[in-house]
């Protein structure tokens, strides 16, 4: 008897894919697994939706969003398209923002609308916050209107405030309901957040008074009043205040969630730890890409997006390369008569380069944490001025020992150790002083230190070396 069943109107590489278990997408160093990026490269391809039904579409959000990234632009759009409603656009809160708009304007307006009306508000947010203002409206304009209104007052925040990252979902109840009244209205009301720490108080107008956590309320008899039990809320964050500065208060209080106010200590939304956490993980990446004068740049960028980041720092070091070799061309005639000082000053400037950048990169990450200020400005100054200096000595004693054997010249040896040391303590203030003064100047030192540390290594290491060996062997 003939079967005509679909399984065996299947191609032979579709039968191949089905005997893929799924289990584990990743590899042991954490990537996707290449077969399995293989299987859905086909699968896309032949339009094979039983098994994207099967292994894609059942994935967490933050394995979709591994595998957004991973796969071809052109896959990108096919696969989302194939799998339409099965698609949970939550995952697109796991990609950068040029994948996410990539995929985005490309979904129907109706699909997008619907999909936002089943998130928490939060995730909702960082999809809509990248789209022009018209489409936003349009997208809005098909969800109900309570939805409608929160969503646009998180959007009405600054970008990076706490407004922006709040979850508007959240339970509140007065301070005279009793812990019975207040367990079976959370039983009863379908519209409660998915998951939740602690249940806020307030009074009528929304002002916010205090909070009960959860493991404190079932412990409570049923007939006990909410507001003997409430605790006052020590730290509600503003919804104007940084994302960062949200941050360090969940890590120096060790919070789980916190409540967000208006300027009026009104209840807006709440602020949860997985927010923060990927807050913590955004402003880390920022000032890792900030130091190396790179911006906001993804790995997603086109080129020309790439090129247009990183030329304008490109351009100042350039500027200050010229004046680092104009202090060179003042030693030209010491250079022609001693041959050896152009081996060597490379590792004078290069040594210089890397003690600043050491300091540079504690500093900025110090001032970025709020673990430096002008109370202990100072001794940390001091501090890396001793680290600068006993560096020197060490280094100097050791390349003034090899340049001498090297160069049969002890006057060699001596000349570049006293460079050392000179050089690798400019570095080590240079690279605690430049940032703190941008940082008082109102400027970001993480986007710019990088660039003026190093012209200063440069310039005094060159100068010192140069000058040095010149006072030595021309004039002395």
């Amino acid at each position: 008897m003939e079967n005509t069943g679909e399984d065996d109107r299947r191609e032979p590489a579709a039968t191949l894919r089905d005997a893929f278990s799924g289990e584990d997408i990743y590899a042991e160093d954490g990537s996707i697994r290449s077969d399995f990026l293989m299987y859905v490269g086909a699968a896309i391809a032949d339009s094979d939706l039983l098994f994207l039904r099967r292994h894609v579409a059942r994935l967490h959000e933050s394995e979709m969003g591994d595998l957004l990234e991973a796969i071809q632009p052109e896959q990108r759009r096919k696969l989302v398209s194939l799998l339409g409603s099965d698609f949970d656009l939550a995952a697109l809160t796991e990609v950068d923002e040029a994948i996410r708009l990539d995929i985005v304007e490309h979904l129907p307006s109706d699909q997008i609308a619907a999909a936002i009306g089943e998130m928490d508000s939060d995730d909702a947010v960082y999809i809509l916050e990248d789209l022009d203002q018209a489409d936003q409206e349009e997208i809005l304009s098909k969800l109900s209107f309570t939805e409608r209104v929160r969503l646009r007052r998180s959007l009405d925040y600054p970008e990076s405030t706490a407004g922006r990252r709040m979850q508007t979902e959240f339970v509140a109840v007065p301070p005279f309901w009793t812990v019975g009244q207040t367990i079976d209205y959370m039983r009863e009301d379908r519209d409660l957040p998915e998951s939740f720490t602690q249940i806020f108080v307030i009074d009528p107008t929304f002002r916010l008074l205090g909070a009960v956590d959860l493991d404190r309320l079932l412990r409570a008899p049923r007939g006990t009043r909410i507001e003997a039990i409430m605790r006052e809320t020590n730290h509600p964050i503003p919804a104007e205040m940084d994302q960062e500065e949200a941050a360090q208060l969940f890590e120096q209080y060790d919070l789980l969630s916190a409540a967000v106010v208006d300027e009026n200590d009104r209840l807006v939304g709440v602020l949860t730890i997985d927010d923060v956490v990927d807050v913590i993980q955004e402003e880390a990446e920022e000032d890792l890409l900030r130091l190396g004068g790179v911006g906001d740049e993804e790995l997603s960028d086109t080129t020309l997006d790439t090129v247009r980041s990183r030329a304008p720092w490109l351009l100042v070091n350039l500027l200050t390369a010229f004046i680092a070799a104009s202090v060179i061309s003042l030693f030209e005639a010491t250079i022609e008569e001693i041959v050896a000082l152009a081996v060597l000053m490379p590792i004078v400037a290069g040594m210089g380069g890397n003690a600043g950048s050491q300091t540079m990169t504690v500093t900025v990450r110090a001032l970025a944490t709020r673990n430096l200020d002008i109370h202990n400005a100072w001794r940390v100054v001091r501090r890396e001025a001793g680290v600068g200096i006993l560096h020197g000595v060490a280094f100097g004693m050791v390349i003034g020992v090899v340049a001498g054997f090297w160069f049969q010249s002890p006057d060699i040896g001596f000349v570049i150790a006293a460079a050392m040391l000179i050089n690798m303590t400019a570095a080590a203030l240079a690279g605690i002083a430049i940032p703190l003064f941008l940082d008082r100047a109102g400027a970001d030192p993480a986007v710019s230190s990088a660039v003026f540390v190093t012209a200063v290594t440069d310039i005094v290491g060159f100068f010192a070396f140069l000058g040095i060996a010149t006072w030595w062997f021309v004039i002395r």
